[in-house]
């Protein structure tokens, strides 16, 4: 059973008091969701707001149990202030990677934590790459960082196809925040774990190039 700590406790209690605000007031759910002509017309603040809301109680679950996994595991090695940082982070780079892909598409809109807790999944999966993840349909666990690179990789897909009713985009940025916010606040895994970090890097690099391609 992990052991959570307060940090992580309030993050899931604001989501789920947000969420579940969202839930029964439509018009609170579509002021404070991710919205592009919204954010254009200066209401920076979804870009926040919209990572606590969520569509259904499902959708709110599948995130904080997401969540409870790995949160301890970044606040184990850094501390709940570095956590929260991270978790900020990566939901703020969702949503700029969302607005930076969908800025033309004014109609746009994404709710859901899947951004900072991928963010957070990514940190983890970046501190502790030897971890043994399980998923459905796959009968043996497998290194985390596999799973890691996958995942995005299959983000990249799933943004090129427009696959499904979810924020790939958002997905995508929070792990790049997650990423990101690591390495500045550990650079030595740089050095020690030189490898992990460019396989880490590489579904990032892709995403970059196939956008100044004209691919995505």
């Amino acid at each position: 059973m992990v052991n959570l700590h307060i940090a992580t406790i309030a993050i899931m209690a604001a989501n789920v008091l947000v969420s579940l605000r969202g839930f029964s007031d439509s018009g609170f759910f579509d002021r404070y969701k991710f919205l592009i002509n919204g954010i254009q017309a200066g209401q920076k603040e979804r870009m926040v707001t919209s990572g606590f809301l969520h569509v259904d109680i499902s959708h709110l679950f599948f995130n904080m149990f997401t969540l409870y996994f790995f949160a301890d595991v970044v606040i184990s090695w850094f501390g709940p202030g570095k956590f929260l940082i991270i978790y900020f982070v990566s939901l703020i780079g969702g949503s700029l990677l969302a607005l930076f892909f969908h800025k033309d598409e004014p109609y746009y809109s994404a709710v859901g934590a899947s951004g900072a807790v991928t963010g957070i999944l990514y940190a983890a999966i970046l501190l502790n790459p030897d971890m043994q993840l399980g998923i459905m349909f796959i009968p043996i666990p497998l290194p985390a960082y596999v799973l890691g690179i996958a995942y995005l990789l299959y983000s990249i897909y799933g943004m090129k196809s427009r696959l499904g009713n979810i924020g790939h985009t958002a997905h995508f940025g929070g792990a790049i925040g997650g990423f990101a916010t690591t390495l500045l606040f550990k650079p030595e895994l740089l050095v020690t774990d030189t490898l992990i970090v460019v396989l880490l890097a590489i579904p990032i690099i892709i995403l970059f190039v196939l956008e100044k391609l004209g691919k995505i």
